[in-house]
């Protein structure tokens, strides 16, 4: 048999959820500059590319899906002789179905529809979808290529389907969230398929932050060995022409431009914080961010990524000190922001402070000094911020991790106030790792915050661990309880202190309508708060 060589381009791009004529734009460039730059035979975006993913319950929208059917009847012209491989929404009949759809010759050639719908986790899809049932299969240069989406390849019926039909090639468009080890997951699970089918697989996935969610991209191609023979960047958009030369099923060529290695786990995360940091303020059209800046590690790192993601022109600082704040913060603040090249400034606020006490003197009066006046600090920065934000237009990004957002080590309507919260899936131990990453690139942020304990200050000589267990112990609970589900019992027999562990649940479990009112943040980790959890507020169930 002659050589037959099928070119295939692969886009990796990052669409907005509903913008279907912006999206439909940014198809068109994709296709025009890959069939200027190679002519490939097939172009393949990702799932449910021309809504964004995930639409959530625009889908209920009939006028969305009609925007969706022009946007096809647009992309249909750009050029016929091409197969373009698209992921849309799709009513048949009273069912609506996650579908791929093949364009070609100004018409839709084919259409697959996804048959594992994803209900776990931050997954919906059987709330809007119906599942699809058997394969969809098409024809170029004589080859039969089979569609698959996503979650099918998370199971083998999809894929064992396409190889009972002849398949020689599957493509498989994916709208697949990042979290922490994911990568590695993906590629062992489309490798073991490659090479129990002998069929090569195009895995092309989406990049980009939605609300919670970020999208890494890093598509693959795999060759019916399980080798990984191409690997695009991770949290960047890419676009590139995949050359299979086939001679016979055993023997097939791969060429491809991107080889690249894989980024390291803790370049992935902080990468994926600045992304989907960057593509919330974009994509919501804030002008710029403010940030409350305590001189401590989670404001330092918050002020950091959001420089990197929108430049230090759009980022401002405020310190605000109070009796208890001490001079290192107010100096530490202040370096941090000479080395980002930010503006700064201070706003003292024990007038204020004073003025809410001789307000509230007739309600506290007998009552002595608690909680409350803490609270009262960080409520009165709380108001400051969004009283600024209000004027400038300018989002304000609160500075809590995930230790902290899951005891409840937060004061609502103080630091949680806010629209945004780029730690918020990130445990205290990772925020030194990821502060220590950034400096390595260039240092930034100033050693002294990365060293010094941590603590609020809003008490004399106040430190986190006054209240809390060293961040290493906590953190080792909070992943098991809340991403591992792990009962005591089981958080126990890993050598944790009964006392401590049933300490920290407790403080989890009653902390849940505070969690319920914070700003949503980027998902990083295998089960973060938000989506991923869903606990009851009224809830008596404890261990």
């Amino acid at each position: 048999m002659p050589l037959n060589s099928i070119k295939i381009g692969v886009v990796q791009e990052n669409p907005i959820v509903g913008d279907i004529s912006g999206n439909t734009l940014l198809a068109e460039k994709r296709i025009k500059s890959l069939l200027k730059e190679s002519n490939p035979d097939v172009i393949v975006f990702t799932e449910m590319f021309l809504t964004g993913y995930p639409p959530e319950d625009l889908l209920y929208r009939e006028d969305l899906l009609t925007d969706v059917e022009k946007s096809l009847s647009s992309l249909s012209k750009i050029s016929p002789e091409t197969y373009i491989v698209m992921g849309y929404p799709k009513k048949n009949k009273s069912n609506l179905y996650n579908c791929a759809g093949v364009i070609y010759r100004n018409l839709i050639l084919c259409e697959y529809f996804k048959q594992e719908l994803p209900n776990y986790k931050v997954f919906d899809e059987k709330r809007y979808f119906f599942p699809g049932r058997g394969p969809s299969l098409f024809k170029v240069k004589d080859r039969k290529i089979a569609l698959t989406i996503c979650e099918d390849l998370w199971h083998t019926k999809a894929i064992r389907q396409a190889s009972r039909k002849g398949a020689e090639l599957v493509l498989n468009l994916n709208a697949s969230p990042y979290h922490r080890n994911k990568f590695s997951d993906r590629k062992e699970l489309i490798s073991g398929h490659a090479k129990k089918f002998s069929i090569p697989i195009v895995y092309v996935n989406q990049v980009g932050g939605q609300d919670e969610l970020v999208f890494d991209g890093t598509s693959m191609i795999i060759s019916p060995e399980g080798e990984c023979s191409s690997l695009f960047p991770s949290f960047k958009t890419h676009s590139e022409v995949i050359d299979f030369k086939f001679s016979d099923k055993s023997n097939l060529t791969i060429t491809s431009k991107s080889k690249q290695e894989k980024a390291s786990e803790i370049e992935d995360l902080y990468n994926a914080l600045v992304l989907g940091t960057r593509d919330y303020i974009k994509k919501n059209g804030f002008k710029g961010v403010i940030i409350g800046s305590s001189g401590g590690i989670d404001s330092a790192l918050t002020t950091t990524i959001a420089v990197d993601a929108i430049g230090w022109e759009k980022v401002n600082t405020f310190m605000m000190p109070y009796k208890f704040t001490s001079d290192i913060s107010i100096e530490d603040s202040e370096i941090l922001a000479i080395n980002l090249k930010i503006s700064h400034k201070i706003i003292k606020i024990e007038d204020i402070f004073d003025s809410f006490e001789l307000s509230l003197n007739e309600e506290f009066y007998g009552r002595k000094k608690d909680k409350t006046e803490e609270n009262l600090q960080s409520r009165i920065r709380g108001v400051l911020l969004m009283a600024i934000s209000n004027k400038k237009g300018s989002l304000v990004l609160t500075t809590g991790n995930k230790s902290e957002t899951a005891v409840g080590y937060s004061t609502l309507y103080g630091d949680t106030a806010g629209g945004f919260a780029v730690l918020k899936d990130v445990p205290k131990t990772w925020v030194y790792q990821l502060a220590k990453h950034r400096n390595s690139i260039s240092e930034v942020i100033p050693e002294r915050i990365i060293e010094r304990q941590p603590s609020a200050e809003l008490a004399p000589n106040q430190k986190d661990t006054d209240t809390l267990p060293d961040y290493a112990i906590l953190d080792e609970i909070i992943e098991l309880y809340v991403e591992k589900d792990a009962s005591l019992k089981e958080i126990i027999s890993q050598g944790i202190d009964k006392k401590t562990a049933t300490f920290v649940l407790q403080l989890i479990d009653k902390n849940e309508y505070k969690r319920r009112q914070a700003p949503p943040g980027v998902r990083i980790t295998d089960r973060g708060f938000g989506k991923d959890r869903r606990y009851p507020i009224t809830n008596r169930y404890s261990q």
